[in-house]
């Protein structure tokens, strides 16, 4: 074995270290993680009724509580009814919500006539509903390694706040 080859082994072994560590410490610096959004539901609405689908517009309050805005590209969620699956929607949006500032973010939700007709006999006689909704938020950040921030929401709500609006 040469002087010259083992030389060389030598010198690789810190060469390559070195290049991991700042490797890793350049990925520490663009995979940052933001905090969960917080997300109450604003607004419920039948938007639609055509054949056998209800469209429902579900406007959401996004609490940004990092210390850097937050781009969203799209939404997708679930929405339970006390606690049985009522609607799904997804959205392509543009919606930047500032640091440490709050906006609302429009969703349509879809659910068939008969799930829904189904859900509303399963529910109790009472005008006060639980609600969970469950879904992601697409990020546009190249900084960050996974794009999208989970949310979870629940709360109560009424019977009326689904019925359509009569218009004056």
């Amino acid at each position: 074995m040469s002087t010259h080859n083992y030389r060389s082994r030598w010198m690789h072994g810190p060469l390559l270290c070195l290049s991991i560590a700042l490797l890793l410490a350049g990925c520490a610096g663009i995979g940052k993680t933001l905090e969960q959004p917080r997300i109450n539901l604003a607004n419920i609405r039948v938007e639609e009724m055509a054949g056998l689908e209800t469209a429902f517009l579900v406007q959401l309050r996004v609490f940004n509580t990092n210390d850097k805005d937050l781009r969203i590209s799209g939404i997708e969620c679930d929405l339970d009814i006390n606690d049985q699956r009522f609607a799904t929607g997804v959205s392509k949006t543009d919606v930047t919500i500032p640091s440490y500032g709050s906006e609302l973010v429009s969703v349509t939700v879809y659910t068939s006539v008969l799930s829904m007709v189904r859900s509303m006999m399963r529910l109790p006689q009472q005008q006060e509903l639980s609600y969970r909704l469950v879904g992601k938020l697409r990020i546009n950040d190249e900084s960050m390694l996974l794009p999208t921030l989970p949310f979870k929401s629940e709360g109560k709500m009424s019977l009326e706040d689904m019925t359509p609006r009569k218009k004056l």
